[in-house]
């Protein structure tokens, strides 16, 4: 039996279907919700050399824009009819903080979208969805 099933947002319409997913095939579950902040990722999507102490400024608008995404992922689990049991913020590389999350907090099942990614970002950064599909010892469903 599946309790504790963790579901990667990036805010994207294939991590909503994920949580949509879960609130149909597991809807007695404690859901995860977890938003991996990679900081090479935001520097691709930030001016950083536009303003003075730019990482700082650059980090923090990042990291709001994550806890912005970790609401929207809250709401949508509601909608879904599903508790959200925690939601977590971390930083590093998406692929490897999923699996570790997974692992450290008795995970039951991952629950991921194809990608949230597009265009050339995909293709020079990678799956990440590939990526845990490979490394992680929970299951992991992927959502199309």
């Amino acid at each position: 039996m599946v309790e504790t099933v963790l579901v990667p947002f990036d805010g994207s319409q294939m991590s909503e279907r994920a949580l949509e997913y879960v609130g149909r095939e597991h809807p007695e579950t404690a859901v995860h919700l977890l938003y991996v902040l990679d900081h090479v990722e935001a520097s691709y999507e930030f001016d950083w050399t536009s303003l003075p102490g730019y990482w700082d400024n650059g980090s923090q608008e990042a990291t709001d824009r994550g806890r912005a995404i970790l609401d929207d992922a809250e709401e949508a689990a509601q909608r879904a009819g599903l508790t959200v049991a925690e939601r977590e913020l971390l930083v590093g590389r998406p692929a490897t903080r999923i699996v570790e999350y997974g692992e450290e907090h008795d995970i039951h099942l991952i629950v991921m979208g194809t990608h949230g990614r597009q265009g050339l970002s995909r293709y020079i950064l990678g799956s990440v969805t590939e990526r845990v599909l490979r490394r992680s010892s929970v299951p992991v469903t992927v959502v199309r």
